[in-house]
């Protein structure tokens, strides 16, 4: 699972972006206007903050009783690799998502965090499972 922090990586960006699934290209004019579409500044974690966001999707994952094979917090982003559990995707990210959110009203933080929406992409085999879990734990 991956999401973004609110305003860092919007429809258009020179690195690409997400929709429904899709990675699509740089589209300066879609950047533009999600651009002029933003309430507040963009979030941007710094180092305490990642670390109360990364604690606490640690803790909500027993909610599920799920493993987290890797996990990183960036300045912008989070990735997340872990096991199947039978719950839908979007439950289990708006949960992860909320917990950092509500450990980082703790920490006096105000505002929308995360952006809406999430990616996500599965590993059945253990060699493509491995390659994503060395590519986020690269970003820690």
């Amino acid at each position: 699972m991956t999401w973004t922090t609110y305003g860092t990586w919007l429809q258009g960006d020179e690195r690409g972006y997400v929709k429904d699934g899709e990675v699509l290209g740089a589209n300066v004019a879609i950047k533009i206007d999600c651009r002029k579409n933003l309430k507040r500044a963009a979030v941007r974690l710094r180092r305490d903050e990642r670390a109360v966001v990364r604690e606490a999707i640690l803790g909500a994952r027993e909610k599920f009783d799920q493993k987290i094979l890797a996990i990183a917090v960036c300045s912008n982003h989070v990735h997340v690799v872990c096991a199947y559990v039978d719950i839908p995707i979007g439950v289990v990210v708006s949960y992860y998502k909320n917990a950092g959110r509500m450990a980082l009203k703790t920490m006096g933080f105000r505002g929308r965090a995360w952006t809406k929406g999430y990616d996500k992409r599965f590993c059945f085999d253990e060699a493509a499972l491995a390659e994503r879990i060395r590519y986020v734990k690269g970003h820690n």
